[in-house]
């Protein structure tokens, strides 16, 4: 019998009020996402993507339906549970990386784990670990702005597992990087999932990313049309 899944949407919905009138944003999502699950996000601008990661990510609530993550309904939780999912189940990689500019690696990694009330020492044990993880070591006590593009992302990924999360979400996390580290980046994800057992919801517009995906998802106009084999949809 198949487990449980980490994630279970069920008939979710999303529209926001404008002046001009509601604007539907998702229409009857459903779909599940199994533990250790490698899947990739695709979609045009607009096609209600972005705002489906939020609703995984506790950062946006749906207009209607169900949002189960570990076997909990998300809509039933209050914002300190929600708060306490997010430092411990749920790490977030972004495109712009998010690292605070005047913080050194060290503390910009350590940063959610002050969140979770984790001491000092604890905390710089386990961001520096991370860094020597993700080959940043000896930059533990460099600004953001005095490395590469690439390395900002490894740190922002140091950053995500802090938390020892289960669920990784990561939004276009190659957007603003070349190609070859582009793939350097997608390697740690790829380690990650095989090795830890990491889930992994990736946003992505470039076709060659989603291929290192084992399922993709792709929307249009606010509906899933593919859900499947990262080669059985067409780029």
């Amino acid at each position: 019998m198949q487990a449980a899944p980490l994630i279970r949407i069920s008939h979710l919905k999303k529209q926001y009020e404008t002046d001009a009138g509601p604007v539907p944003v998702l229409h009857d999502v459903s779909l599940d996402i199994q533990e250790g699950e490698f899947v990739a996000i695709m979609g045009p601008s607009g096609s209600g993507k972005s705002t489906f990661m939020n609703i995984l990510g506790c950062l946006d609530i749906p207009t209607g339906g169900r949002y189960e993550l570990q076997g909990h309904d998300v809509g039933q939780m209050d914002s300190d549970e929600l708060a306490r999912l997010r430092n411990h189940v749920i790490g977030f990689v972004f495109q712009g990386f998010n690292l605070l500019p005047r913080a050194n690696l060290e503390t910009n990694v350590a940063l959610p784990l002050l969140y979770a009330r984790i001491g000092k020492s604890e905390r710089l044990e386990r961001a520096r670990n991370l860094l020597t993880q993700t080959g940043l070591g000896k930059y533990a006590e460099s600004l953001p702005n005095q490395i590469s593009g690439g390395q900002q992302q490894r740190v922002a990924i140091a950053r995500a597992l802090a938390g020892k999360p289960r669920l990784i979400l990561a939004d276009e996390p190659t957007g603003n990087l070349d190609s070859h580290t582009s793939q350097e980046i997608m390697d740690i994800f790829t380690r990650l999932n095989a090795e830890d057992g990491i889930t992994i919801v990736l946003v992505t517009h470039e076709p060659d990313i989603a291929q290192y995906a084992k399922r993709l998802v792709r929307f249009v106009d606010g509906h899933i049309v593919h859900d499947g084999g990262v080669h059985e949809a067409a780029a």
